[in-house]
């Protein structure tokens, strides 16, 4: 093994080809940012998208673990030039259907395209996902993804348009987490809902206007979207977010929690959340007290599983790196990342058929190999009760 990451996320196995398109609408650090999967047309050329669009992420990404300044020589050494195995900006398929929409929230520290296995997986069985890169609040100094980036706004200053990067900063020592991490909470469930109230828009027909500048025709998606069929999605933090949403906006019908950090869910929010939620944990992250946390929901009515054999970044496109480096980024599960996307990929699909009313039939359990049903746990009991 050499010392370079390298990235093998497999192609999608849907009915349907898939693309993904950024769009950027507004200015400043309240601006909407998110990348959007989708079911594309025939495309003759492929133009493969970057995992990591620019380096300022995997600088930050860097830092994250190690703590340190590294330069984007040392981090580009380390990942190089990984890409996602669909086309860029690619228009949407033909037709006149409406399509289920799911808004996805990253987890803490991460970015818009660390889940693009599952995001581009379900953009194949017919769905858009649009996948937020969460923003800096301008009441908060830290912002909970790696790195972001916004514009200035040309109407507020002479000089040209301008990039402006937020880095994520950790707690500062004698901040009480909760505190902040809950209002980064509600700030996220709010983002969600903002780009959900901006793609209703764009299916009615508003222009908008997408500061990034792309060649994407964003009209292609009017009266595409099917507003009586959205769903909410999110890993870690995101899990989190993506349950708050459900008391924000009645236009989510139900969530699905990948390996939820639900501890910065206040105890207030609780009654206010009585929509489906999927909850798919890994082996090694939750304890006792969150998995009580996660009963109290929707009256009780939850569902648990949990993959055996996982990690919490299993949920992720982590799972897919291999390398020399690996095991200083991130612990590996001994569940095989192709079988536990699989197994996500039919939690959800099942899960979100029933609860959002799809008459499409996806893929069935007997489908799936006895190796990756046996992963499939639900009330999984911890392994060690006494963590924190």
């Amino acid at each position: 093994m050499g010392a370079k990451l390298s990235l093998t996320i497999p192609s999608v196995t849907g009915p349907h080809p898939v693309s993904c398109t950024d769009i950027m609408t507004g200015y400043g650090k309240e601006s909407i940012f998110f990348r959007l999967f989708y079911p594309c047309g025939p495309s003759p050329v492929v133009h493969q998208t970057l995992w990591i669009p620019r380096t300022e992420y995997v600088t930050a990404l860097a830092k994250l673990k190690w703590e340190s300044n590294i330069n984007q020589y040392i981090s580009s050494f380390i990942l190089g030039q990984a890409q996602v195995p669909i086309p860029w900006n690619i228009p949407l398929e033909s037709g006149i259907d409406k399509k289920p929409l799911i808004i996805f929230s990253h987890g803490l520290g991460a970015f818009r395209s660390m889940y693009s296995a599952l995001c581009m997986e379900l953009a194949s069985n017919g769905f858009l996902v649009a996948v937020l890169e969460h923003r800096k609040s301008i009441y908060c100094r830290d912002g909970s993804a790696c790195a972001t980036y916004h514009f200035t706004d040309p109407a507020q200053t002479d000089t040209p348009l301008q990039e402006v990067w937020v880095p994520f900063r950790k707690v500062e020592v004698g901040t009480k987490e909760f505190y902040l991490r809950n209002y980064q909470l509600h700030h996220r469930a709010n983002e969600c809902v903002r780009a959900m109230r901006i793609l209703k828009d764009i299916n009615n027909g508003v222009a908008i206007h997408n500061v990034l500048k792309s060649e994407f025709d964003l009209q292609a998606f009017k009266d595409r979207i099917d507003f009586s069929k959205v769903a909410v999605m999110g890993h870690s933090f995101g899990g989190a977010s993506a349950i708050l949403c459900l008391a924000k906006d009645d236009t989510f019908r139900c969530a699905v929690a990948l390996d939820a950090w639900i501890s910065p869910l206040d105890d207030t929010s609780y009654p206010y959340i009585h929509k489906p939620i999927l909850f798919i944990n890994a082996e090694d992250f939750q304890t006792d007290s969150s998995i009580q946390k996660m009963k109290r929901l929707n009256s009780g009515k939850a569902e648990i599983i949990t993959l055996v054999g996982t990690v919490h970044m299993s949920l992720s496109d982590f799972a897919f790196l291999s390398g020399f480096l690996i095991e200083f980024l991130s612990p590996r599960g001994t569940m095989d990342p192709v079988q536990c996307l699989k197994a996500t990929i039919h939690s959800s699909l099942t899960f979100l058929q029933k609860h959002l009313g799809l008459s499409r039939d996806f893929c069935n359990l007997d489908q799936l190999s006895d190796e990756t049903r046996a992963c499939i746990v639900p009330d999984f009991p911890l392994i060690n009760s006494s963590k924190l």
